[in-house]
């Protein structure tokens, strides 16, 4: 029953081509069909078993637009969401506590080093990692555990300010010696 099904494979595609519109997406859909139904092909007959390979493909239509109606549903959220998101003005991020800059110089170097050109400067993992001669994977790992050791720092010295975002802290001012409001 394969063989048959391999030689109708002209029609099968071109029946999906009018479906789906594009000659790669009906080799895909096609593909996939093929891949979920080998165990299943009905042994009956060759009619039989092209008859429901047809059916299976309207399915796998079916199930291809399904797809790509979520996706879509998905990114129009996202597109949505990311539209709705206010950047911060300048004086709000700038009364974002004070302390961090000073504290994230007390980190080892190659950490300041990778929060400062990630993090503050903008730069792409994978560029950091070129600059510092490391794996782009060696340049994730060194933020994460950089951005770590910063947290626990601040949350440290900090202290109740950290908690609520650090927004308005004093922490970092001369004479301070750890959080105003804690």
């Amino acid at each position: 029953m394969l063989a048959v099904l391999g030689e109708k494979r002209r029609a099968f595609l071109s029946f999906l081509e009018k479906r789906v519109g594009r000659k790669d997406l009906a080799e895909d859909v096609l593909q996939d069909a093929f891949a979920r139904s080998l165990d299943k092909v009905p042994l009956e007959g060759e009619e039989s078993a092209v008859a429901w390979f047809y059916r299976a493909l309207r399915n796998a239509v079916v199930d291809h637009y399904r797809r790509n109606g979520a996706n879509d549903r998905a990114l129009a959220t996202l597109a949505r969401e990311l539209e709705e998101q206010v950047e911060p003005d300048l004086d709000e991020r700038n009364a974002v506590c004070r302390c961090v800059s000073r504290l994230s110089e007390t980190l080892k170097p190659e950490y300041a080093a990778a929060l400062r050109r990630i993090d503050v400067d903008g730069v792409p993992v994978q560029d950091y990692a070129a600059e510092a001669g490391i794996t782009a994977n060696n340049a994730g790992v060194r933020v994460f555990r950089a951005r770590q050791a910063l947290r626990k720092r601040v949350v440290r010295w900090c202290g109740s300010c950290a908690e609520r975002g650090c927004i308005d802290c004093t922490c970092g001012e001369p004479g301070s010696t750890g959080c105003a409001h804690s």
